[in-house]
């Protein structure tokens, strides 16, 4: 298997992932309307495959239940930009049938449906890895990989450990995680990936200006941001959630052998089956 060390980059050409929430308890009742975001999205990725017809742009819808590839700029033409009308109509399509069918699955699930309900975001990740992976293998010689996250329902506590194995697989292949915050709460999950993975937070004050924040800091490639000042993340949250009650915690109880994180005192490890000599407590 080749690493991704002794791959070959193109500077200016991206491969950029972009992870949407398509959360429709969340929209029911954000200050954007989503047909308005989908506007601003669409438009933002029109204008990533018009920088270079070399560019590649995949996204990928995350719901309550489910998430699914809803748009690769591959499948668009041998130019690699796509009528706006068109793509707009092609990705909006998508995007409707796949929130229904994650409608249907949340329903039959019996998830709860209120406004608290977080995306899977990380599925979400593990998809855009994967689709990085693939392209990853396929030549020697590929675009500059990046994700980009653009979330507004709250994070998802019980996702703890799947989105931080896939924080830390992303940094492995030097996979910046950038992320936008469409909401009213700023992310912990997103803060720490972004962090660890060297990408750029930012939460927009003006959500009407939306593609203007995104054309002017997330469509620069990887080796123009080296010659810009971008937005850095500030006091980042870096608390964890317990094993046991998928609550965000301050203090707990760690335990040595798997590193599992518990706010209350276990006699045994549930996850390893260690003993209580080897649980301690410590700040988070």
């Amino acid at each position: 298997m080749t690493s991704a060390h002794s791959k070959l980059y193109s500077d200016d050409v991206s491969l950029v992932v972009v992870v949407v929430d398509t959360n429709p308890f969340f929209w029911a009742g954000a200050a954007l309307p989503f047909a308005d975001f989908l506007s601003h999205l669409i438009h933002f990725v029109n204008s990533l495959l018009l920088l270079s017809n070399l560019n590649h742009v995949v996204i990928i819808a995350a719901g309550v239940s489910s998430c699914a590839y809803v748009f690769d700029s591959g499948n668009a033409g041998a130019s690699g930009a796509a009528d706006v009308a068109e793509t707009l109509g092609k990705a909006s399509r998508k995007m409707e049938e796949f929130i229904k069918q994650d409608a249907r699955e949340t329903a039959s699930n019996g998830t709860v449906a209120d406004g608290g309900a977080a995306s899977l975001f990380s599925g979400a990740l593990s998809l855009a890895l994967c689709y990085i992976q693939r392209i990853f293998r396929s030549g020697t010689r590929h675009p500059q990989p990046r994700i980009l996250c653009l979330q507004g329902s709250p994070d998802g506590p019980e996702q703890y450990v799947a989105v931080m194995n896939s924080i830390f697989s992303a940094q492995r292949s030097m996979v910046p995680i950038d992320t936008c915050i469409v909401g009213t709460q700023d992310s912990a999950f997103l803060q720490q990936a972004s962090y660890i993975t060297g990408g750029v937070y930012m939460k927009p004050q003006e959500l009407s200006g939306l593609f203007q924040y995104l054309a002017a800091v997330f469509a620069t490639d990887l080796h123009s941001r080296t010659f810009l000042r971008l937005p850095k993340t500030l006091g980042v949250d870096f608390r964890a959630s317990c094993f046991c009650h998928k609550k965000t915690i301050d203090m707990g109880y760690v335990c040595s052998v798997c590193l599992s994180i518990f706010c209350k005192y276990h006699k045994k490890c549930s996850t390893c089956g260690c003993q209580n000599s080897a649980v301690s407590a410590c700040r988070i």
